[in-house]
């Protein structure tokens, strides 16, 4: 494998974004449970974006300057109902078995979409994988082994997040007003998110 794939991929995936938000509120809100089924989730997200780019959908959705878009409005909707539905919750985070947990599908469910309706991944993965892949060689598996490496990396990246933010929580749960704040905090995050998503052109 290149190294320069592993070290650029390892920098993109550790960069905070959609998936990182997701999978820390996760692990602060329900600890590393919660936080392992999003990262999960959150990489199951990236299959079809890199379905996408493989089999050069990428290129017909770069070309059709409304279909991008369109996915990239569903993906600015869905981040602000995100912070609109993080700054409103007022649920208390609290410890394990004192509150119903949220359900794994649920959490997958929501980790696929915050991928899914994001434009960027398609369009990064159609400009990035072809630059690693040496013609002549059997393209398809290259370039399938190179996606399974950046999705094994964005599992293991996205669950250190997690469980970082669940070593944290019993620190918060016992003080109200700080988890506002950090509800808060997520669910400014979440407009950034849209905010950058809305600056983001096709190539």
């Amino acid at each position: 494998m290149d190294l320069a794939f592993f070290l650029t991929s390892l920098a993109i995936v550790a960069t905070p974004g959609t998936g990182v938000v997701l999978t820390m509120a996760a692990g602060l809100r329900g600890g590393r449970r919660p936080a392992t089924i999003t990262a999960l989730g959150c990489t199951l997200g990236i299959v079809p974006h890199l379905v996408a780019a493989i089999t050069g959908t990428a290129a017909l959705l770069r070309a059709s300057g409304t279909a991008f878009e369109m996915l990239k409005i569903a993906g600015i909707a869905y981040l602000l109902w995100m912070a609109w539905a993080t700054w409103r919750d007022r649920g208390e985070i609290a410890v394990d078995g004192q509150v119903a947990p949220t359900s794994a599908r649920r959490l997958v469910v929501t980790a696929v979409l915050a991928n899914l309706l994001n434009p960027k991944l398609t369009l990064f993965f159609f400009a990035f994988l072809p630059q690693f892949v040496t013609p002549g060689r059997g393209e398809l598996t290259q370039m399938l082994a190179l996606s399974g490496v950046f999705m094994a990396l964005t599992l293991i990246v996205f669950i250190g997040y997690g469980w970082c933010a669940a070593l944290m929580r019993e620190h918060v749960i016992t003080r109200p007003a700080v988890v506002r704040r950090v509800q808060r905090v997520f669910a400014a995050g979440y407009l950034v998110l849209a905010a950058r998503l809305a600056t983001v052109e096709r190539a």
